[in-house]
């Protein structure tokens, strides 16, 4: 299957499996192994919005890819199926390209949707307005983040578990980047930039339930993963 990816002279051009990482070396190599072929390439089509950015490409092996589907397996496990093989999958390799835990960010969708991981998930009205999507990200913050991170946006593509997965991987290796602490970014990604100021302010640290629960229960999570 060939897709087509824009150049950075604006030419439009054929690249074999880019999503995937796959190329014509590798397929001998993957014959035997055809059902998991199959898979790798159905996970393009979930995925059409990296297909319009430069800057982030499935550019994955196969056997790291493999290595992240069992992870993925056992999150999915976890999640009571709710979590997609596909989205853990490329969650895994993502945050591990940016030295994010997985379990990390699995802890995270799974606080932001109540352990429901709907994609199609929208929050409460606050006085922000509504969030949406698998990492819960308001109108008013997805649109700086994707920039931030070179990713395209409109409004609908909260909805994409997969622009959803990468927005919150982007913003939390910002923060993270900018605090150096997981208390602090996390904290931050729950509340704000300003609301983490607020709560350091009033509790003299940044450990809110929330940066505490996420942590602790990725660390349980994470020497599950290891065993995989």
């Amino acid at each position: 299957m060939d897709i087509i990816q824009r150049t950075h002279a604006g030419l439009l051009v054929p690249v074999m499996l880019l999503l995937v990482g796959f190329d014509k070396s590798h397929m001998e190599e993957l014959e035997s192994k055809s059902k998991e072929l199959e898979e790798a390439q159905d996970f393009e089509d979930n995925i059409e919005f990296l297909q319009r950015s430069e800057d982030i490409e499935w550019d994955i092996g196969y056997h790291e890819w493999a290595d992240a589907r069992q992870e993925a397996k056992a999150l999915k496990e976890e999640s009571d199926g709710r979590f997609s093989l596909d989205w853990g999958t490329y969650m895994v390799h993502q945050a591990k390209k940016k030295d994010i835990r997985p379990a990390l960010v699995y802890e995270l969708l799974k606080v932001e949707t109540g352990g429901k991981f709907d994609p199609d998930l929208t929050g409460p009205q606050t006085k922000y307005g509504h969030a949406y999507g698998l990492a819960q990200f308001m109108k008013n913050t997805g649109p700086w983040i994707a920039d931030l991170a070179g990713l395209p946006y409109s409004h609908s593509m909260l909805f994409d578990p997969y622009y959803s997965i990468q927005l919150s991987i982007e913003y939390l290796d910002h923060l993270h980047d900018k605090y150096e602490d997981w208390d602090q970014a996390l904290t931050a990604y729950h509340r704000g930039v300003s609301g983490l100021e607020t709560y350091e302010e009033e509790h003299g640290d940044a450990k809110s339930w929330y940066a505490v629960e996420i942590q602790e229960k990725a660390a349980d999570k994470q020497d599950l993963l290891a065993k995989q």
